[in-house]
């Protein structure tokens, strides 16, 4: 019997140790591993987990290339038109990236790619208008009031071998899907037009390319379908960033060059990079210099949002590991782009007269004195990307095909008339996330940003980092 008990006691014992031992390591008081005098572990155990802290996820250059390429066929969510009961919308202004392009580069001495640029509405992707949109714009006449640029230009897309930067039916899918959209939330939940609304009630303007000219008219015919071409006046914008008469900013420029300085730098530290150029320059049968010259990636994703196989030589083919390597590169370019602040600096200089025609016109709409509700900017990547970085939204993608990017402009029925903003990015909120309204969402936990916040960011604190306090000083100081 007294062996027993002791046998008993001592294993009891043994089992009291061994979850105490195994307490504190899962509580990290004592190490799972002996640690040598230089800090690391004896053994190189594998993490299963990586520490969400310390290592962001690997970057997935199919993933984010597919997120580019924009499948309109792909059900997407939106936060558009959301707002409390008693909140009225006002009015909504858009800036978007034209849809799906042809190239603006050719790969030298390879075949380009075979791309169909008519419009043909059993051919996918299409869209249950899309021969309406057809038929509507054929029917164009000396009705509409367009800017001379723009009143020779094609309405839509229609050459068997698309040209150089021509929009796709893809790209025109894309924008009617959009006009869709904002048509459901805006005007059937919202009743932002009028049944009579005219030509007093839009503000339209496109940059002199047909590819922009053709993704707003979509997106326009989607809104508004069927609409009176009397009711249309599209004003031309000959600066791909908006600046309208206030282009000339020499530190604008500046802070562009030391970013293209920054863009150079890493591309040339980039080994694997460079041995790809020279890989696919050999395929070709070109010096790598000129392949690079020719901006590859361009041509390259058209082959690859259209499921074409990348170009062949004799020599043999380009392949996807050239593409993923490329645009491995690129996307670890706009992440530098955001920690240097070249980018950021210049965006501020280039935005500021779009942003304060957004503003100025905002302001004019609470105090009525103009009756704008739909504004459409038709532009560019080189128009959407520096306005994200100048409004502080440094999570926010390079703008994909058929981009959008939203101003909402709220009145507050029941507090004073006050007016709020929403902005939205492809769908998503993104209020919280700019500079001026971060602050004000986190001791709030208002769903909307107060428009005189963002008033006060256009008219002051954009000038901010360069010490001055108007737009033509900010221009011309110098800082170095």
């Amino acid at each position: 019997m007294f062996f027993r008990n002791r046998f008993l006691f001592l294993l009891a014992l043994a089992a009291l140790l061994a979850f105490l031992s195994l307490s504190l390591q899962f509580l990290h008081l004592i190490p799972v591993n002996p640690v040598k005098e230089d800090g690391l572990n004896s053994k190189n155990r594998k993490r299963i987990m990586p520490d969400p802290l310390t290592e962001p996820p690997p970057i997935d250059p199919i993933y984010e290339a597919q997120f580019y390429c924009n499948n309109p066929t792909v059900p997407e969510r939106s936060m558009e038109g959301h707002a409390p009961h008693y909140f009225k919308l006002v009015s909504v202004h858009v800036l978007i990236r034209h849809g799906d392009r042809y190239p603006l580069y050719a790969i030298p001495k390879t075949k380009r790619p075979n791309i169909d640029c008519t419009l043909m509405p059993n051919r996918k992707p299409s869209h249950p208008q899309l021969e309406a949109f057809i038929g509507h714009m054929s029917k164009l006449g000396s009705e509409a009031k367009m800017d001379s640029t723009l009143s020779g230009m094609p309405r839509y897309p229609s050459h068997l071998l698309c040209e150089m930067g021509e929009l796709t039916q893809t790209g025109v899918v894309q924008h009617l899907r959009n006009g869709q959209l904002l048509q459901d939330i805006y005007i059937k939940k919202h009743n932002l037009m009028p049944n009579d609304w005219s030509a007093k009630h839009l503000y339209l303007e496109t940059t002199g390319k047909s590819r922009t000219l053709q993704s707003g008219l979509a997106l326009l015919y989607a809104f508004l379908p069927d609409f009176d071409w009397k009711k249309i006046n599209f004003r031309h914008q000959w600066s791909t960033i908006f600046c309208s008469g206030n282009c000339v900013c020499p530190i604008r420029n500046y802070y562009l060059g030391e970013d293209q300085r920054r863009q150079y730098s890493l591309r040339v530290t980039n080994i694997r990079l460079e041995k790809t150029y020279a890989d696919m320059a050999k395929i070709i049968g070109i010096p790598t210099k000129q392949l690079r010259a020719s901006n590859p990636i361009d041509s390259m994703l058209c082959h690859f949002c259209h499921n074409v196989s990348f170009p062949c030589t004799m020599n043999g083919c380009i392949n996807m590991e050239h593409f993923k390597v490329i645009k491995t590169h690129q996307l670890e370019d706009e992440k530098e782009r955001q920690e240097k602040k070249y980018y950021y600096l210049y965006a501020l200089l280039a935005t500021h007269p779009l942003l304060n025609q957004t503003v100025n016109r905002m302001q004019r709409i609470t105090e009525g004195k103009s009756e704008e509700l739909f504004v459409l900017y038709s532009a560019h990547d080189v128009t959407l990307s520096p306005v994200l970085s100048a409004l502080g939204i440094t999570e926010a993608r390079f703008p994909r095909f058929a981009a959008r990017l939203v101003f909402e402009l709220w009145k507050d029925e029941k507090k004073n008339k006050e007016h709020f903003i929403r902005i939205l990015y492809n769908g998503v909120d993104v209020s919280s996330q700019t500079s001026f309204c971060r602050d004000y969402n986190r001791r709030y936990n208002k769903p909307m940003c107060p428009l005189e916040k963002f008033v006060h960011f256009v008219k002051q604190d954009m000038f901010s980092p360069f010490n001055s306090t108007n737009y033509y000083d900010a221009c011309r100081r110098r800082l170095f």
